[in-house]
């Protein structure tokens, strides 16, 4: 599976905005897809999960209320809307994959950088 994110950027806090990432290479019926980041000098973070077969989500703490993970069959792509920035949502943003009986995602994108200015 090949992951293509894109979408990151510099927006004020407040502001929104939505990544994407593009999967090629396999039928993804049986996949979960999900976006994790990472912040300058800390671990990575979990963000958000959906489920591909039947678009099931789950959110990490820090973002729920404020991000929205989806994701359009027809393009094989997920997404995800960003509200209400915060700076502390400065981060590379990764997608990535895995098959839905695993725990452990293989396939990664190459992120893609989100500042959020004060």
């Amino acid at each position: 599976v090949q992951l293509q994110a894109c979408g990151g950027g510099l927006v004020q806090a407040g502001g929104s905005l939505r990544l994407s990432c593009a999967a090629s290479g396999r039928t993804l019926s049986k996949y979960n897809m999900a976006w994790f980041r990472q912040a300058s000098g800390k671990e990575r973070e979990f963000v958000a999960r959906v489920s591909w077969s039947d678009g099931t989500t789950s959110y990490g703490d820090s973002v729920k209320g404020r991000f929205t993970i989806s994701r359009d069959n027809v393009k094989n792509t997920v997404y995800l809307q960003m509200n209400s920035l915060k700076p502390e949502d400065t981060a590379v943003y990764y997608c990535a994959c895995r098959p839905s009986l695993t725990a452990s995602y293989p396939y990664w994108g190459q992120g893609t950088q989100v500042t959020v200015s004060s």
